[in-house]
């Protein structure tokens, strides 16, 4: 991996035109870089490897994006890095880093402040001095909370119930202050509970499988019953395209949801079909910040992007167990 060094010869700084990613070692982020990759696109892939979870899995994603034509790995801090610098040339910004976790957020606050809302500030202010024609930011479903009713939509009160979701909003805000205050294009996706292959070890799917895999018990917070919109992660890459090129008003803020609303309790009935093997269930109390119902409405981003899911959730749980699977071969060998 290489640190950023602005080249007088890319091409990209020729033409104009670099799709910039940060957290691209991350679920979300090395799977938009793949994609873009694959779509013709020149990218700075950007990410500090951030020890959040295992950095292996990081640096798993990581490298087979090293070796694609037209992509530059670079590693930095959004905290202390020149913005200036790696700004420089880029048409669109694909904001994916953050510090994210619900639970870990109540006791280790300040990296959330610094990673969420100090970062995406710093981004912003460089993208006033930087002619760029989007700036697409990841948000969180975790913005609603408790919301007053289901499914919700994006003018909806916003009441975050923990920290990580007080950080998430802060920074959207901000979008949408650059957005009036400087004409900055930002467009903000709230995502609702990505699953797919390459998901964070701490998400409850991802452990789920393991769990479900090698016979070990999964802890269930509560009684299980918690609702949540569970959107295949291909999805959600082709709602950040779409975002980036199509027309939409500056400061939008659009619900990215799966529409397949499901108990924890049905997925685990799911898992344990694909996999072929009963879960053990670890019941536990519920934790802060655990809100019991979350589903989002997408008719605005039908409307505005085109975009509606594709993946059920029983396809998107197989694909995800194939790369559990297949994951696991690989570590064995070697």
């Amino acid at each position: 991996m290489d640190d950023f060094s602005p080249d007088p010869t890319d091409p990209a700084r020729a033409s104009g035109g670099v799709a910039l990613v940060t957290g691209a070692a991350g679920f979300i982020g090395s799977h938009l870089v793949e994609r873009l990759v694959s779509s013709g696109d020149i990218v700075r892939a950007v990410d500090c490897f951030s020890p959040y979870y295992d950095v292996r899995q990081k640096s798993d994603a990581i490298r087979p994006l090293e070796s694609l034509p037209g992509c530059s790995v670079i590693t930095a801090d959004l905290r202390t890095c020149d913005m200036n610098e790696l700004l420089d040339g880029v048409d669109v910004i694909f904001h994916q880093a953050g510090q994210p976790g619900v639970r870990a957020s109540w006791d280790r606050f300040v990296p959330y402040v610094e990673h969420n809302v100090l970062a995406t500030k710093r981004i912003l202010d460089a993208a006033v001095r930087t002619p760029i024609r989007r700036f697409v930011y990841a948000s969180s479903s975790s913005v609603y909370g408790d919301a007053p009713r289901y499914p919700a939509a994006e003018d909806d009160p916003t009441r975050p119930v923990s920290p990580y979701g007080v950080t998430k909003l802060a920074a959207e805000s901000l979008c949408g202050a650059f957005a009036v205050g400087w004409g900055v294009p930002t467009v903000a996706l709230r995502y609702f509970t990505v699953y797919g292959p390459g998901q964070r070890p701490d998400m409850a799917i991802h452990r789920m499988i393991e769990a479900a895999i090698s016979g070990d018990s999964f802890p269930i917070y509560g009684d299980g019953r918690q609702v949540r919109d569970f959107t295949f992660v291909d999805d959600v890459i082709e709602a950040n395209l779409l975002a980036a090129s199509r027309d939409v008003p500056e400061g939008s803020v659009l619900n990215i949801a799966g529409g397949t609303a499901t108990e924890l309790l049905e997925v685990t009935g799911i898992v344990e079909e694909i996999v072929g093997r009963p879960l053990r269930l670890c019941h536990r109390a519920a934790e802060r910040g655990d809100v019991e119902r979350i589903g989002g409405s997408t008719e605005r981003a039908q409307r505005l992007l085109g975009w509606a899911p594709r993946v059920s959730l029983a396809n998107g749980l197989a694909r995800q167990v194939e790369w559990h699977v297949s994951r696991r071969a690989v570590r064995r060998s070697a």
